[in-house]
């Protein structure tokens, strides 16, 4: 993980409590929740609409096969 170990990881743990207090840090990492919430949603709505017209093109082949089990 970009070559970060224990040590350096307090470290950063430690400086973000100096610079922002307790106080600031749950509404801080509420907002990244709501940020990476946000993001996932916004991806798989992209995902959504990148499969959408792959859905579409094998729904006409499946509709086929019925008709051709028929003759």
């Amino acid at each position: 993980m970009f070559g970060l170990g224990t040590p350096e990881i307090i470290l950063i743990v430690i400086a973000i409590l100096v610079l922002f207090g307790s106080k600031k840090i749950p509404d801080f990492m509420q907002g990244l929740g709501k940020g990476i919430r946000e993001f996932k949603k916004a991806s798989s709505n992209i995902q959504e609409e990148i499969n959408k017209p792959v859905e579409e093109e094998k729904k006409p082949d499946a509709e086929k096969k019925p008709d051709a089990e028929k003759k």
